[in-house]
């Protein structure tokens, strides 16, 4: 019997430690999944080779983010450079993919150098990347200063840029010259846990679910300063970002348009796809995304972010696509199809999250124009 006893508490003791292990892992892995770098590319891109770069080209490693069509930035350690399609005649070597070189930005593109293929076409800021006269300005926030490029116009309905996941300022210089000549301001916001931005006070990303009072802030700002209306344009977690405003700011009267680019609308997918990219074993991913939706306040008892179609009161454009693996299209295919008198749904096929600008600069760019041209 004492044997018995024994070799029961052993195993007991064992399961508990691995209990123990898989709960320490799982709660490893959420805080990776929640503590993104602020610009840095998101964990799980694919890393291609340079294999040659000259004469306004570059082969690189054949996959499909290579293929992907439209106009990207490449990153590496000192390195950034964009590039533009695909050249079908180019590649005589079935390894590679050929794209127009655009240009390059700063280092050099050696073969052999490993770049990460991003939604980020530019660097600097509105001046240094686009020649475009801004400000920086300061925000107040509930954290603190929140830091902001402002570029002036002279229509009195601004946009306030929000950049999401795996991205910081950056990122929304993609849309502004074309905001610029159509003459509407642009706020170009950094947020808590940006670099230059208050820290979160866990330090840990909250999917938009506290970020969203630095969007608030920016609409105060907004106002404040010279703004009749707004409209909010925001990528990924910055789109969650916008859609909390419409629900929850007091100043929500004053939005007169949402832009959403791959907005999160399933937290547990977008939890899971991180935690997964970031290596986490599959026996404790489910732990991981519990663990991470608890860190996070992402709570069951929690509609996500457009739930309630009925709460919204602003005509929204939606661009999505089947093939982001971070934050599924379907909610947003869901969600237009609910309120199809105020949402409307614009499709890019072979984009990445974030990246449905860059897929299809000229057609992004018609669907706003047609969107924004009644809301001026």
């Amino acid at each position: 019997m004492r044997t018995v006893t024994a070799t029961a508490a052993a195993v007991t003791t064992t399961l508990l430690g691995a209990g123990a292990a898989a709960v320490a892992a799982g709660r490893y892995a959420a805080d990776a999944a929640l503590r993104p770098r602020p610009g840095a590319p998101l964990p799980g891109g694919p890393r291609l080779s340079v294999h040659s770069a000259g004469d306004g080209r570059i082969a690189l490693t054949r996959s499909l983010a290579s293929l992907r069509p439209g106009v990207y930035g490449l990153t590496a350690p000192g390195v950034h450079a964009v590039v533009g399609p695909v050249l079908p005649d180019a590649a005589h070597d079935p390894d590679t993919v050929v794209r127009r070189l655009l240009s390059v930005t700063h280092g050099s593109l050696d073969p052999g150098t490993r770049v990460t293929l991003t939604p980020q076409v530019h660097i600097g800021d509105p001046r240094t990347a686009l020649g475009l006269d801004h400000a920086d300005v300061d925000v107040p926030g509930e954290l603190g200063a929140l830091p902001a490029w402002f570029v002036p116009a002279a229509r009195d309905t601004w946009v306030i840029t929000v950049h999401g996941l795996g991205a910081g300022r950056e990122h929304p210089m993609v849309v502004m010259p074309f905001l610029h000549r159509h003459r509407l301001p642009v706020l170009d916001l950094g947020y808590r846990g940006d670099l230059g931005a208050p820290e979160p006070p866990d330090g840990l990303g909250h999917l938009g679910e506290s970020e969203w009072r630095d969007l608030d802030a920016a609409i105060r700002y907004a106002l404040r300063y010279g703004a009749r209306r707004v409209i909010l344009h925001g990528w990924s977690t910055g789109a969650t970002m916008a859609l909390r405003a419409v629900e929850r700011s007091a100043l929500a009267d004053r939005i007169s348009g949402l832009v959403l680019d791959s907005p999160v609308l399933d937290w547990h997918t977008t939890l899971r796809a991180l935690a997964a990219a970031r290596r986490t074993p599959a026996l404790v991913l489910p732990l991981a995304v519990r663990a991470a939706e608890g860190r996070a306040g992402l709570r069951a008892d929690r509609l996500p972010p457009g739930a309630d179609p009925g709460a919204l009161k602003a005509p929204v454009l939606i661009f999505h696509g089947p093939d982001d693996t971070l934050a599924p299209w379907q909610p947003s295919q869901r969600l237009a199809a609910a309120r199809p008198d105020l949402i409307t749904l614009h499709t890019v096929r072979e984009a990445g999250h974030g990246a449905m600008w860059n897929a299809d600069p000229a057609g992004y760019e018609e669907a706003l124009r047609r969107f924004l041209t009644p809301l001026m």
